[in-house]
């Protein structure tokens, strides 16, 4: 019988920015999954751990929720050196597509950035909380990247939650979309399609992004927190 211990996988939680997309909380979601694939998980609320080589270097997935934040040069070299040698890199929402803005170097490595929500009504109509940028919108599985072992299984499905706009380049794998209607009162002329869930090979690793996961609600209803795990193990070395 082989006695020999089996090599323990290691992610690192790097979490922060925006309170509203609750970010200990649906990191912490996940924790168990983690567990019962034998991940050994360190957590961080801040980048400067990117910064540690030798760490990094035995990352096998970073799983990043940090919206709206800003990250050292130092830091962020860290980071996209770990991708490049082999890390995965997994996120949703704000926490991935919408972290450090002020960073071209990251929009590159991340292949999408945030632009907006669009709000369910005029200005007039809204009151000025969370929800009035809640729609009701769909989540299309490109058809021909419905083998992909993410999005396997999973057909078309409906949130009522933010709907991002996202600038993006045609180096992803896009595994979903999800088109943002022109109505009456919109500046934009005609419904425009985005991305909602895709993959991006970066040197020796793997980025996954989902664009759904606004808050704990989101990230748990079934049809998205099966594509996130789906894409944690995917993105992992």
């Amino acid at each position: 019988m082989d006695m020999t211990p089996s090599k323990k996988k290691h992610a690192l939680i790097v979490r922060g920015g925006w309170d509203g997309h609750q970010p200990v909380e649906t990191t912490d979601a996940f924790l168990p999954f983690l567990d019962e694939h034998g991940y050994e998980v360190r957590v961080e609320d801040e980048t400067t751990v990117y910064t540690d080589t030798g760490y990094m270097a035995g990352v096998d997935v970073v799983i990043q929720t940090n919206t709206m934040s800003t990250i050292a040069g130092d830091e962020l070299r860290g980071l996209i050196a770990a991708v490049r040698n082999g890390a995965g890199l997994a996120g949703w929402h704000g926490g991935i597509a919408d972290s450090y803005r002020s960073s071209s170097d990251y929009l590159q490595l991340i292949g999408g950035q945030f632009a907006c929500h669009p709000a369910k009504a005029v200005p007039d109509e809204l009151a000025g909380e969370a929800a009035d940028n809640f729609v009701r919108h769909t989540i299309d599985i490109v058809s021909d990247r419905a083998d992909h072992p993410i999005v396997a299984g999973i057909t078309d499905f409906e949130l009522t939650t933010e709907q991002y706009w996202v600038l993006s380049d045609d180096y992803n794998d896009v595994l979903a979309t999800t088109t943002l209607a022109a109505r009456d009162f919109d500046p934009w002329h005609r419904p425009v399609t985005c991305p909602a869930i895709w993959t991006r090979l970066w040197g020796e690793g793997r980025v996954f992004v989902s664009t759904p996961g606004h808050d704990l609600a989101v990230v748990q209803e079934p049809n998205v927190r099966t594509i996130i795990e789906r894409g944690i193990l995917w993105a992992s070395r």
